[in-house]
């Protein structure tokens, strides 16, 4: 489920949604860093400012921020565009593009909205996607506890141990909107019984084009009797690298 096995070519392909939202990110991450006029632009008026929203009504800074990081922090960009890669094209795929961006976003405001009733109009501004990367992690533990049907018990092992470890590093971490990562998780677990429902298991087969030409060239007569996914001995190591990854980056992000 959260092993990925596509070329970068692939990836684009199979998940455009994941692909586009990744690419927003950094696009306008790298004209803030390079100070354009154009990131200048993005950071004024995109960054979460509660005091902004309260007595001028500039609601749109409850959506803008899921799409802002931190300039002088690559950390910070890098470790939510890889979560995004690990956690979304199998929610892209059982969702549907729609769905996907619907609870992407729902969770990403969800996150701000709080963090707008639940803090002083003075706090410090705040931005990430941090929220959103929350909200779908808030999905899969609904899975890994109420839908065992459409996750495996080894992502489901996985998502329960990045869950427990991301709660516990949103407090011990600093400058860390605590209220955006509880309230974005809040939301993904909330959009389980809704979102999920007709909703068919992850298929790393399914995104696969299949040439149905037998006079084909590299025609493999053997290909349709492939039943399901199957990974190498090494996959559980690999896959635990990744979270082990993860925990790293998470902490290595406090120091740039």
């Amino acid at each position: 489920m959260f092993f990925r096995t596509e070329t970068f070519k692939g990836f684009i392909k199979s998940y455009p949604t994941v692909s586009i939202i990744i690419g927003i990110q950094l696009f306008v991450w790298l004209s803030v860093f390079l100070s354009s006029p154009l990131g200048d632009w993005f950071y004024a008026w995109g960054i979460g400012w509660n005091a902004r929203i309260q007595f001028f009504g500039e609601y749109w800074r409850f959506i803008t921020p899921i799409f802002l990081h931190n300039s002088n922090g690559f950390m910070h960009i890098l470790f939510n565009s890889f979560s995004l890669v690990l956690f979304g094209p199998a929610l892209e795929q059982m969702l549907g593009k729609w769905k996907f961006v619907f609870t992407y976003l729902f969770t990403g405001i969800a996150g701000n909205v709080f963090t707008y009733l639940v803090e002083p109009t003075s706090s410090q501004w705040h931005l990430g996607a941090s929220g959103a990367i929350y909200g779908l992690i808030g999905l899969y533990i609904y899975m890994a506890f109420f839908r065992r049907d459409l996750i495996d018990p080894s992502s489901r092992q996985i998502v329960i141990t990045i869950a427990v470890i991301g709660l516990i590093m949103t407090f011990l971490r600093p400058n860390i909107n605590i209220y955006a990562h509880l309230f974005g998780f809040i939301g993904g677990l909330s959009l389980g019984p809704i979102i999920l429902t007709k909703v068919r298991a992850y298929s790393p087969w399914r995104n696969q084009q299949r040439t149905t030409r037998e006079d084909n060239v590299g025609f493999n007569p053997n290909r349709w009797k492939k039943r399901r996914y199957s990974v190498g001995k090494n996959t559980s190591s690999i896959i635990w690298g990744v979270i082990i990854a993860l925990v790293i980056l998470g902490f290595l992000s406090r120091f740039f």
